[in-house]
Order: C-alpha cells, then structure tokens, then sequence
C-alpha cells in the first residue's frame, strides 16, 4: 500500500481538492487498492469542517464530490505514517520540516507540474470561484504526473 497525503495550510481548500483529484485518478486507473490517500493542513484553524464552498463546487464542477472530507491538522507521526507528503507550497513545506524528519518522501505538489516545477500552489481561499478553478487546473496536471511518476517507480498495475 502506498500512503500518500497533501498537506496545505488549513485543509479546506488546496490539500482537499489534492486528496479529492488524486482519488478520482486513482479510481479511473483501477488502482484502489494500492493507495491510502489523506490530506491535512499545518494549522489547526479549521480542524472537523468541511472544505471550502468554493473546493467543493469546483470538485462536483468536474464530477467527483469531497464533501466526505473534514479538516484535521498534520501531526508529527505522520512524518512515519505516509510514504509521500505532498506540501502544497513552500511555507506548509518548512511548517513540516519543523516537526521533523520524514520516512518518506516530502515534495511540493508543483515538482510534478508539467508547466511549472517547483512553483507553490497559488491559495484560492477567499479569491471566487476563478481562483479554485486555476487552482483544480494546477492540481489535477500536477496529480496526474504524480500518479505517473508513482506507478512507474512501484511498477503498479492494476
């Protein structure tokens, strides 16, 4: 099982809809049962609520729902727990590498961008629904090289 998690600052908007794409790319690839994947902000500012309005419309706009989710803040045990920590943008990057060393791998979302590398992935929060659009767009390009890179590594099939 290959445990992933994304991780941005309050888990209502970015890591979210990362969980979110990166499910539906997994479930179109018949690859289910070869992943754990979870999201999680480095502040505790939204712990138990829902993703954002604006993630959520975005996600149904594109046809998979993420109103199951519920924030909950990266703790230091998930440096152990999750084989890839996936950082939304370099500030939640630090904010983790301050509560310690990791198992796995700690990468920025934009490391798989196509178009970007490295770029942080920009905050919708409060910016109207053409800011999460953009920022579906950066996510799902990004989630699916992600996805790519990780069946090559794990020679995954279905």
């Amino acid at each position: 099982m290959i445990k992933v998690i994304f991780v941005c600052l309050g888990n209502i908007c970015r890591s979210p809809l990362g969980e979110g794409v990166f499910r539906e790319l997994v479930k179109e690839r018949g690859l289910e049962q070869q992943f754990q994947i979870d999201s999680a902000g480095t502040a505790a500012y939204h712990v138990g609520k829902l993703p954002d309005p604006g993630s959520r419309r975005v996600a149904l706009k594109h046809g998979f729902s993420i109103e199951d989710q519920r924030a909950r803040q990266f703790r230091s045990g998930d440096l152990i727990e999750w084989d890839y920590i996936i950082a939304m943008d370099s500030s939640n990057r630090r904010n983790i590498e301050k509560l310690g060393s990791t198992s796995g791998e700690l990468v920025l979302m934009r490391d798989f961008d196509p178009e970007i590398k490295g770029s942080d992935v920009p905050d919708p929060w409060s910016l109207g629904d053409e800011a999460f659009l953009e920022t579906y767009r950066i996510i799902r390009r990004s989630c699916e090289a992600l996805l790519d890179y990780l069946v090559e590594k794990h020679e995954l099939t279905r």
